[in-house]
């Protein structure tokens, strides 16, 4: 057993594991670990963890485990959220009773605890509600340009076809705008289709319609999400085209 797999092991036994000593340190890497069979959902194979591991920039490592939900997704994604220099953990977690929610994970010092340091959930948006119920993430960036980071992932790809953007700032996040119709993942693939593109002028959300007809552009204006068709979709390879401008 590797030595990150001890650490995240251990994490899900007792919740939060801390390690190291009394410093912080930049987040340099995340990762999923303990693929579980407990959740049983299985639209994305493959996806389902019990821990999330986290790497710093003085080589130490930092997990946390869940007891009432599971990490569901691809891969964590690391964003400087509050503009401090240190990205924060994007994470999808998925409650046994209430589904999926975006989480936000901090490293933080942790003065009353002898090991010095913890990982933190510093803020999650309101799970979808229902058990199997999952959100895909397209990405993280200033969407609109006021100098706050969104957050933007579509709400039951397989079913509500919802693509929905929050604001995370000063350590909140709120909903700002959603749009029906889109979609980025169908049951059974191990990836989640599109991104956020910056080809000059605001970035663009790339998805596609509910019917994976088409590829569509989506910008957050004002607080609303304008959508425009940008060519037929017609694989993974039209996805990497339009991202790469």
């Amino acid at each position: 057993m590797s030595r990150a797999q001890r650490v995240c092991r251990a994490a899900w036994l007792v919740g939060t594991l801390l390690v190291g000593q009394s410093a912080t340190a930049d987040i340099e890497g995340a990762y999923y670990d303990i693929p579980t069979p407990v959740y049983g959902h299985g639209v994305l194979p493959g996806g389902e963890y019990a821990a999330l591991g986290v790497r710093l920039s003085d080589g130490r490592e930092i997990g946390v485990g869940l007891h009432e939900a599971v990490f569901e997704d691809t891969t964590p994604r690391l964003v400087d959220l509050d503009g401090d220099g240190s990205a924060e953990v994007i994470a999808v977690v998925s409650y046994f009773d209430r589904g999926a929610a975006v989480r936000i994970y901090d490293e933080i010092a942790a003065a009353d605890d002898p090991k010095g340091t913890t990982v933190a959930l510093v803020a999650e948006t309101p799970p979808i509600g229902r058990r199997h119920r999952w959100l895909a993430v397209v990405g993280a960036a200033d969407l609109d340009g006021d100098g706050a980071v969104e957050i933007a992932y579509i709400d039951r790809p397989h079913l509500a076809r919802t693509l929905r953007v929050w604001r995370y700032r000063e350590g909140r996040l709120e909903q700002v705008a959603e749009l029906d119709g889109l979609t980025n993942h169908r049951i059974g693939e191990r990836d989640i289709a599109g991104g956020i593109r910056h080809c000059g002028g605001a970035p663009e959300m790339i998805v596609a319609d509910a019917n994976w007809e088409r590829l569509i552009a989506v910008t957050l204006t004002g607080g609303a999400l304008n959508r425009r068709d940008i060519g037929p979709h017609l694989g993974r390879q039209s996805f990497a085209n339009a991202l790469a401008c």
